[in-house]
């Protein structure tokens, strides 16, 4: 059995037990040589003993005193040890958590702590660094939505210089796009097919460009109408992305070699639901859904351009078509030769105007939301940007739809009153607008309404242009969400980098007791008592430093009041990294620190009380002993007093029926038996309702209140009433309530007599 005291302990203390046992027993003896005039000697010693036989028992008093000190001290070394231990191991645990703290602070979140059951501070710290690990995860997603929407939007920006700079060669316009194409989405092989179809019995698409390895290549190649993977795509009109490529379909050749591509993407480039060529681009590499849906954007802008170039292409060829006529005409009829130039200089304005015209209006739908309207609200026009932004899929969704389609329910009374200045010619209209998509989402706009006057000066059309906002207005949204919830619970504070007060939040000037204006006037150091100023100048210039601080302060209120904060000073930089202003947030935690201080005080004062409660343990333990053998025989008593009470209400002529508060039955005597004829085993444990028939509560206001446990009950009077039993016999019966309520019981016992009369 392994030992859980000290040794050196116990025996200390035995030795000192039997030496004072010796030193009572010498002084005994000492006493009684006196009393007796004897020599204090071995021949006194033995004549004390003849005459006092009693010392040959006091005599090995020292080993008794010494036994008793030996299990005496066995059982307190052991006590000792054991809250020692305790003590030990609650330190050991304190340590463990510090450390895990100290992880926390440092960054390391993925530092392991495993609490004990009864360790609520640990299991807080454990769900507060699962809180930190989650919101990490989730600033990581959100980094990579941004990186790969901000990679989006430079991808388009690029894109859309290229298609606004080369529009003359459609062969280098393509080239352009698909070189530029392959090496933003880090592919490795890329092909442009335009289709071709001037002959409309006859549509091919012409590879007019081919891209792979950093390098130029130069193919002729001709795709039917439906053909392979790139007719496919533009008879179904839609994106097709292979992640299983057939190894006899597309090779990717380098000096170096070749390969088979892992992925391959076919893009449609269509507009208004008209392809105009096919995007193919092979990579190594899965491609990404933000890559694809990037391919898909550009493709839209690709395909508007190609289809104005074309545009622009029919028109130089009509144009040209009307020179030569011109020139016939002018070698047929002279004299029509100055009508023709003037027509012929007429023609070439028109045409740079309609050019500009065209380029303008393309540069509109790449960049804006366009929509026409006519002054009754009625849509005419709107571009893509327009169909998507608001998650339609065609013009004919939304053609002849009047504005209240896409206008939320809630911001008609406003925007009524503005189409109303509009359609009458009033100014127009710049500023935030909020619209409704197809889906019901809100989609928020930087938008203008502007009148589209005819020769006459009337109004003959409403043109809106916008610019979609809704991300970053639902993110300022958030963020005023985020600093009024801030507001709301925190304390916060804003200094200038010296110290002076700026500005200070409502819950500030309720907790301290300053208006904002008398706040203005101080110092953060006035918020503190002299005798804190030294550190809190340190905490000051790390925070001005570039070193944030953290932790628990003492401040004083305007009352003179102190209180306890948990909060931290942050220095906030401009854009030249310099310290603009120092922000305090705060939360007050007076109350956790003084009951921090009550729990230490009470603590100690516990562990003195321990010991008292310890020595009362063994008188307590006996006291409750002989307390249950009393209860127990209450008990007994009571139970046998209850069994004769039954047995003398079973003899009773009357009809006795017990009830608890629920209305169950608990007590039924024999004559009740006989009065309702119904046996004990049927009743007992049964609703008292079963012994009256369903209609008895609405004939009599006495017999409801019994038979209701939720009414009460009338007590103390004989009734008489009348009921039909199961049976169908007829009964008239004197009823006495009577109520007991002994803790939280209640029972109603009925006295029940029979009063009808048997008729012969």
């Amino acid at each position: 059995m392994q030992r859980n005291y000290s040794r050196w302990f116990v025996i200390r203390y035995t030795l000192m037990a039997f030496a004072l046992g010796l030193a009572f027993l010498a002084l005994g003896l000492f006493i009684q040589s006196l009393a007796y005039n004897l020599s204090f000697s071995a021949k006194g010693i033995a004549e004390i003993h003849s005459r006092i036989p009693i010392f040959y028992l006091i005599d090995i008093l020292p080993f008794i005193i010494g036994a008793v000190a030996y299990f005496i001290s066995i059982k307190y070394s052991a006590s000792q040890n054991e809250a020692f231990s305790i003590s030990e191991q609650e330190l050991s645990r304190q340590r463990r958590l510090y450390r895990f703290v100290q992880k926390l602070k440092e960054g390391d979140i993925d530092v392991e702590y495993i609490p004990e059951e009864t360790d609520v501070l640990g299991k807080a710290i454990v769900n507060l660094r699962n809180t930190l690990k989650e919101t990490k995860q989730e600033e990581a997603l959100r980094r990579k939505d941004d990186e790969q929407r901000n990679w989006s939007a430079e991808g388009l920006a690029k894109f859309a210089e290229i298609l606004r700079t080369e529009k003359e060669d459609i062969e280098e316009l393509s080239y352009s796009i698909i070189s530029s194409l392959v090496k933003y989405i880090n592919a490795n092989q890329g092909g442009f097919y335009l289709l071709d179809d001037t002959d409309a019995g006859d549509k091919f698409f012409n590879l007019t460009a081919c891209y792979a390895y950093e390098r130029r290549k130069y193919a002729d190649k001709k795709i039917g109408w439906g053909e392979g993977l790139v007719g496919a795509c533009a008879l179904e009109k839609q994106t097709t992305h292979l992640t299983k490529v057939p190894d006899s379909y597309l090779k990717i050749t380098s000096g170096l070699g070749g390969a088979n591509p892992k992925s391959i993407i076919l893009v449609p480039l269509k507009v208004n639901d008209e392809v105009h060529g096919i995007i193919e681009i092979a990579s190594f590499q899965p491609f990404e859904k933000h890559v694809v849906d990037f391919v898909e954007k550009v493709a839209e802008s690709i395909a508007s351009t190609i289809s104005s170039v074309k545009i622009n292409i029919r028109t130089a060829k009509l144009l040209r078509e009307s020179q030569e006529q011109a020139e016939t005409l002018q070698a047929q009829e002279e004299q029509m030769r100055q009508n023709m130039e003037e027509l012929q200089a007429t023609q070439e304005e028109a045409t740079r105007q309609s050019e500009k015209f065209v380029s303008f209006t393309n540069s509109v739908n790449h960049t804006l939301i366009r929509a026409e309207y006519d002054v009754k609200g009625v849509l005419l026009y709107a571009n893509n940007r327009f169909l998507n932004k608001l998650e339609y899929s065609s013009n004919s969704e939304v053609e002849g739809k009047h504005i209240s389609m896409f206008v939320n329910k809630k911001d008609r009374e406003w925007f009524d009153d503005i189409w109303e200045t509009l359609s009458s010619g009033g100014h127009h209209f710049e500023g935030d607008m909020k619209h409704v998509t197809k889906n019901g989402k809100d989609l928020w706009t930087i938008a203008t309404y502007t009148c589209v006057r005819n020769a006459n000066g009337g109004v003959e059309k409403v043109l809106f242009l916008a610019i979609d906002t809704t991300e970053q207005k639902n993110q300022s949204l958030d963020f005023e969400g985020q600093i009024e919830a801030l507001n709301r619970s925190s304390i916060k504070i804003e200094y200038t980098p010296i110290g002076d007060v700026i500005d200070a939040n409502e819950k500030f000037q309720q907790t301290f007791g300053f208006p904002l204006a008398e706040a203005k006037n101080k110092t953060v150091f006035d918020f503190f008592q002299a005798n804190d100023r030294k550190q809190i100048e340190v905490i000051w210039d790390d925070v001005t430093h570039g070193i944030p601080f953290e932790g628990q302060l003492k401040m004083v209120m305007k009352s003179a009041e102190e209180r306890w904060f948990r909060g931290t000073f942050t220095a906030v930089n401009d854009m030249y990294g310099e310290v603009a202003k120092v922000v305090f947030i705060g939360h007050d935690i007076t109350r956790e620190k003084i009951m921090e201080i009550e729990s230490q005080e009470q603590t100690e004062q516990l562990r003195k009380q321990e010991e008292m409660l310890r020595q009362n343990e063994i008188e307590l333990n006996k006291k409750l002993r002989e307390a249950k053998e009393d209860i127990k025989n209450q008990f007994k008593e009571i139970e046998r007093e209850k069994i004769r009470t039954e047995k003398t209400l079973e003899g009773f002529l009357d009809a006795i029926i017990t009830t608890d508060q629920d209305g169950i039955v608990q007590f039924y005597n024999h004559a009740a038996e006989e009065l309702f004829g119904m046996s004990k085993g049927e009743i007992l444990g049964q609703s008292i309702r079963i012994l009256f028939p369903p209609d008895a509560t609405d004939k009599d206001e006495f017999l409801a209140s019994y038979l209701d446990p939720e009414k009460q009950a009338i007590v103390g009077e004989r009734r008489e009433i009348s009921f039909t039993k199961k049976d169908g016999e007829e009964l008239s019966v004197l009823m006495l309530l009577t109520e007991a309520k002994v803790g939280r019981e209640h029972t109603i016992t009925a006295f029940v007599q029979n009063i009808s009369v048997d008729l012969f």
